[in-house]
């Protein structure tokens, strides 16, 4: 964001915090960025319902919305959000689903067991899982997803990962909807010393150097978080200005890693650690 308004030439200052997937943290904050009437507000939405009622009160202050990756639900973004900018989350979890059935015909494995480490509590990643497994499925028939349980954090989705591997000790492999869930699926396997693969989402530099060793994780799907930061902040410059959106829907690019030549390329091109 800082680099997209210095190259469009504008001055800001950005008032940030995390919301810890809690609305009511979130909520709290924008209260008080409605009231230090700042000109633009840019969130990924901590819950498509439970995040409404706060984006509504900064959008009847005046102050427009922008969502990036994450938004509040279809009715509430068209009547309160300025703009969206996001990777389809079908066509996310489809590049992934693709990658993960190449893996399988090559191994010759016909009917694979795979766990979801899930961030469903969002909308985006429940899509994410209906094109990953519509993608397997068209190529890999009778894979089956026998469990399905969230953990958002690496903390959390380690905890889960290691329950879903005792749970299913024929597991064939993870699906982690996003990072913290790849990063701790990834972790969980390489632990156990059971040969289950990891297909994740959401590049970090601790999930580049994983790929780059490419013995548990084999893929992962991202949309680069410096190319959404400068689109973000277009969008949120555009609406200060005054300017109507052509369309609210702002697609994002999606990229996919599968090799450790891919991940230690995107390692070179990351070096300040910024995704």
């Amino acid at each position: 964001m800082q680099d997209g308004a210095a190259g469009m030439h504008r001055s800001i200052r950005l008032v940030e915090t995390t919301a810890q997937d809690d609305p009511s943290k979130e909520s709290a904050f924008i209260d008080t960025l409605i009231s230090a009437n700042v000109k633009a507000i840019l969130l990924s939405a901590v819950s498509a319902d439970g995040s409404v009622h706060a984006i509504r009160r900064a959008h009847q202050a005046g102050i427009p919305v922008v969502c990036y990756n994450t938004c509040v639900n279809d009715v509430a973004m068209k009547k309160y959000v300025y703009a969206y900018v996001v990777g389809d989350p079908v066509a996310f979890g489809a590049k992934l689903g693709d990658a993960a059935a190449d893996y399988f015909i090559k191994a010759g494995v016909k009917s694979p067991k795979i766990g979801v480490v899930n961030c469903e509590f969002v909308e985006v990643c429940i899509n994410r899982r209906k094109g990953f497994q519509a993608a397997l499925l068209k190529r890999v028939p009778d894979a089956t997803l026998v469990d399905n349980q969230q953990g958002t954090t690496v903390d959390a989705s380690l905890a889960v990962s290691e329950k879903i591997l005792t749970a299913h000790p024929d597991l064939n492999a993870f699906f982690g909807e996003s990072g913290g869930a790849t990063l701790g699926a990834t972790r969980a396997v390489q632990q156990s010393g059971k040969s289950v693969v990891v297909f994740g989402s959401d590049m970090t530099t601790d999930i580049a150097h994983s790929l780059a060793e490419h013995k548990v994780l084999k893929a992962v799907v991202d949309i680069s978080g410096k190319a959404v930061g400068h689109l973000a902040i277009q969008e949120a410059i555009d609406a200060v200005d005054g300017k109507t959106p052509a369309n609210p829907i702002v697609p994002a690019a999606i990229g996919l890693y599968t090799t450790p030549d891919a991940a230690n390329a995107w390692l070179s091109a990351h070096s300040d650690g910024l995704p």
